[in-house]
């Protein structure tokens, strides 16, 4: 069994703010990586490269998008979430992932 963290209150609220048809198929795909892993495969997760992955949450109201990371002891830390407002993903969002995944990989070794 996996765990989820959140790299902060604040990612963790942004979650909990996604409308509720997206709120409900990303806890829906958070409960199933902590059965079987961080990586569901697409089109449920992606992986971007360097030990980043996303969440991809789609519903009636949009998409929603949370970037996470794995560190040792079969925990998974969302590092940043947000609704998509547009086909690709801003690189604001993915670099303040990657930012943030670096700091977590350095805190968690």
């Amino acid at each position: 069994m996996f765990s989820i963290f959140y790299y902060n209150q604040s990612v963790k609220n942004d979650v909990e703010d996604f409308p509720a048809g997206i709120k409900k198929r990303y806890f829906n795909l958070a409960d199933r990586m902590i059965e079987y892993g961080p990586n569901l495969g697409e089109p449920h997760t992606k992986a971007l490269g360097d030990g980043l992955f996303e969440i991809r949450a789609k519903g009636q109201e949009g998409i929603g998008r949370a970037f996470y990371c794995t560190v040792i002891g079969k925990k998974i830390v969302v590092l940043h979430a947000f609704i998509k407002k547009s086909q690709k993903t801003p690189k604001n969002d993915l670099d303040t992932a990657r930012k943030r995944m670096k700091e977590v990989q350095n805190a968690w070794k």
